[in-house]
């Protein structure tokens, strides 16, 4: 299955949750890939703790290979090649975890017919490779949303099962930019549509994330002074509002990943040790995103609308 990740805007926690997603599922034993498609800023590596790989990635990465410059792209086995010392202990049990980083400083670049080639052929020979390709793309409508739409629009790729996964932070101005990335004149939808996509599941296919998301319910909030928790229950009430009347309320929304101090500070996979070991990340963290990790292919989920 080929998982996109986008937002419209930067700072979502679209590459940190998705490298979190992914992780999840390989320690639940499936075979996962990781593209790093945010040609203009890469940072996957960062995520998953590989710095040597950054490096080596110059020139051999996916923006490279794409482009026609190598014939194969870098590939970098996570479990061996991590510096995290929880990850580089490989858990029993666990699938594989492959990264294929994008060049450092590599740019965007318009999508012609041998890099589109390039990418069809690339997801094809995953798939016979791997459970689950995530591929991280590059903030608002991109030339990398552009060569994924595309490309899945191509007769090779149309059954090839593909989810995509629209992050935002949980403001009034993510909401709307989120609506706008999907059902807007030069959204997702009516540029897919315009490729060759059906638009029913086109739509069908995609899911929202909901990224920073304080829980009132929790102590921490309790004890702010009674008028700032009024006025947050309140925000809280008319982003709800908001949401479901651009069409991306709780129906269409996968999981929330609550507002995360680790995350928030240090972009990272937060690992079971973080929570029930050092105690630096919080339960409920590690908690939506197992369920947003098992959400991914479960069909109750998904389906058109």
């Amino acid at each position: 299955m080929l998982v996109f990740a986008a937002s419209d805007k930067g700072g979502t926690g679209r590459s940190v949750t998705s490298a979190n997603l992914a992780y999840r599922r390989a320690l639940d034993g499936d075979d996962v890939c990781y593209l790093d498609f945010d040609f203009g800023s890469p940072t996957a590596t960062a995520v998953f703790d590989t710095p040597n790989v950054r490096t080596e990635a110059e020139g051999r990465g996916l923006h490279s290979f794409l482009k026609g410059k190598v014939t194969e792209p870098l590939r970098a086995d996570v479990w061996s090649r991590t510096e995290h010392p929880v990850l580089s202990d490989r858990p029993s049990g666990s699938g594989r975890l492959v990264l294929l980083p994008g060049d450092r400083g590599g740019g965007e670049f318009v999508t012609d017919e041998e890099n589109l080639h390039r990418c069809v052929d690339l997801f094809l020979r995953l798939r016979r490779e791997f459970d689950l390709i995530v591929v991280d793309l590059s903030a608002g409508r991109s030339y990398a949303m552009d060569l994924v739409l595309a490309a899945t629009a191509r007769d090779e790729l149309r059954r090839v099962p593909a989810r995509w996964l629209l992050y935002h932070r949980w403001t009034r101005q993510h909401v709307m930019a989120a609506a706008e990335l999907v059902a807007g004149r030069q959204g997702i939808v009516s540029h897919g549509v315009a490729m060759g996509h059906d638009r029913a599941a086109l739509l069908g296919a995609i899911r929202f994330v909901r990224a920073a998301v304080p829980d009132l319910e929790s102590p921490q909030w309790a004890q702010m002074p009674p008028a700032q928790y009024t006025w947050m229950r309140q925000c809280n009430k008319r982003l709800e509002e908001l949401a479901a009347s651009l069409e991306i309320g709780k129906s269409r929304v996968l999981g929330s990943v609550p507002l995360e101090p680790v995350l928030q500070m240090h972009e990272q996979l937060i690992t079971d040790d973080d929570v029930l070991d050092s105690k630096i990340a919080n339960f409920k963290t590690r908690q939506a995103l197992v369920e947003l990790a098992e959400r991914l292919t479960d069909d109750k989920y998904w389906g058109q609308l």
